[in-house]
């Protein structure tokens, strides 16, 4: 999107309001119920530290961790391939954990596995720093092939290979905002 920034806000708007709803905000929020009440089985006795991928995991992570009813620590990263493009490029990291992870569980929660590169590099980095076990929580899945046997742990959703946005993806740096998940036509 080209222009001012108020220009660039009507321009994503517009986007929103042609794009095909996937999934309204009352699915997602059975899906992170469904997703708490998974998590708190697998790892409520296992103090875990929940590490929020930014900015993609934020929306995620603020509906998901008030039904989380156990014992944990909250940190993040900042890591991007997109930078507000359509399309992934190098992974950039912005910031790492603060918490020592070390001898520790440790649940990534991110927005989407899409390619799964991000959650990948995260994965091993998390080990490198000496994470008892990684596991990964994810908004949604897109259904697609993916290089090597990348999964999540705990999904919400699964969407098609296309471009999707809302409850914190987003499309060119927008519509993370927008209640319930939606593709472009």
């Amino acid at each position: 999107m080209d222009g001012d920034g108020a220009t660039q806000g009507r321009e994503a708007w517009a986007i929103l309001e042609a794009a095909e709803q996937l999934f309204s905000e009352a699915e997602v929020d059975q899906a992170l119920n469904r997703m708490a009440q998974a998590l708190h089985d697998a790892v409520a006795d296992r103090n875990p530290i929940l590490m929020v991928v930014l900015n993609g995991a934020l929306v995620f992570a603020g509906h998901l961790l008030p039904r989380l009813n156990f014992p944990l620590e909250v940190d993040y990263v900042h890591a991007t391939r997109y930078r507000g493009a359509l399309t992934g490029g190098d992974l950039a990291w912005i910031a790492g954990p603060s918490l020592s992870v070390t001898g520790r569980m440790v649940v990534l929660l991110d927005d989407i596995l899409d390619e799964g590169t991000t959650l990948a590099a995260l994965t091993r980095s998390l080990y490198d720093r000496g994470a008892s076990q990684v596991l990964k929580a994810v908004l949604v899945t897109k259904l697609r092939p993916r290089s090597g046997d990348l999964a999540a742990d705990f999904s919400g959703l699964d969407v098609p290979d296309r471009y999707v946005f809302g409850y914190g993806m987003d499309y060119e740096g927008y519509l993370r905002n927008a209640k319930g998940i939606y593709a472009l036509r």
